[in-house]
């Protein structure tokens, strides 16, 4: 899976879990303070794109994500 593809995948999981309009999840947005998610809505969110990219993300690794583009990081060097 491109890296193009892969973002697109996990625009959809961003979006139905955090219940945003999909041009709000761009690279620079940040989950707290321009997506109104909090912590339960990140661990929700990990989840979804576990179960999405059949990929295993560790609680600790989630310290210090707090854009999109960190978490979409995070989880495209797991494939």
């Amino acid at each position: 899976m491109d890296r193009e593809a892969a973002f697109e995948k996990f625009k959809e999981c961003a979006v139905q879990v955090l219940q945003v309009p999909p041009e709000k999840i761009v690279p620079e947005a940040r989950f707290a303070e321009d997506l109104d998610a909090d912590s339960l809505d990140l661990v929700e969110l990990v989840m979804a794109l576990e179960e999405a990219f059949e990929i295993s993300v560790d609680e600790s690794e989630l310290d210090g994500v707090d854009t999109i583009d960190q978490a979409f990081n995070l989880v495209s060097s797991k494939f």
